[in-house]
């Protein structure tokens, strides 16, 4: 696997402490994304094993759910375990989306729709048939990032599970990063607006050049520069 863009050469262990290290950031924009208010202290501090006042119970389970996912995730790929599978995903799904989602750790077995726009998701019946697609095309690209984002872009566009989508495909495309020695991709809260409004214009048209360019844009550039360094 190569990087065709940064020029990164792939480094694993430096990856994956780097991701260790933007633990409590990655939780906190992901649930600031999902309307949870959440400080990066409090995040902190609820990593630590201590209640935050002030808050939801079930906000703190879905900050709780985005830690735990991704401890589960360093393990598998410390331990060469990850792999593009529907039943890994599922396991993972079923840490993400515990207490949250109407099922978790299943693809989804009905419809549903996605709020700001008129695209349907393809029906349940044919999401396993979906996932094959994404794999093989996925083996297709030549550069790990142009991978890893189509793996997050699928999986955002299909809604395999019935909740907690975008989520999951995050964690897909940065476990898949990751298990290659490339860094993860964090999506800054503060870019909300511009990812949401992407986000809604790419699932109309299934083209998904200016997401990909938006999600490279949010590479911190200083990660780009240790994993640069010898």
């Amino acid at each position: 696997m190569q990087d065709k863009f940064w020029n990164i050469s792939p480094n694993m262990p430096k990856a994956l402490m780097l991701a260790r290290r933007q633990l409590s950031e990655f939780v906190c924009d992901a649930v600031n994304l999902e309307g949870i208010p959440f400080t990066l202290p409090e995040i902190q501090t609820l990593l630590e094993g201590i209640t935050v006042g002030g808050h939801k119970i079930s906000d703190q389970q879905v900050a709780i759910n985005q830690a735990n996912t991704w401890k589960a995730l360093f393990n598998l790929i410390e331990t060469d375990q990850f792999m593009l599978t529907m039943e890994q995903i599922c396991m993972l799904h079923k840490i993400a989306a515990k207490e949250e989602a109407l099922e978790w750790g299943n693809f989804r077995s009905g419809d549903v729709t996605i709020a700001g726009t008129d695209y349907m998701p393809p029906p349940s019946k044919i999401l396993s048939q979906i996932f094959k697609k994404m794999l093989h095309k996925t083996a297709l690209l030549s550069d790990i990032y142009d991978q890893a984002i189509h793996l997050f872009l699928t999986m955002a566009r299909t809604q395999f599970f019935y909740d907690v989508n975008k989520r999951m495909g995050r964690f897909i495309m940065n476990g898949w990063l990751l298990k290659h020695g490339f860094p993860a991709i964090n999506l800054p809260a503060k870019r909300q607006l511009e990812f949401n409004q992407l986000m809604l214009d790419f699932y109309k048209s299934g083209n998904q050049e200016s997401m990909n360019n938006f999600l490279r844009s949010c590479l911190d550039k200083r990660i780009i520069k240790i994993m640069k360094e010898y």
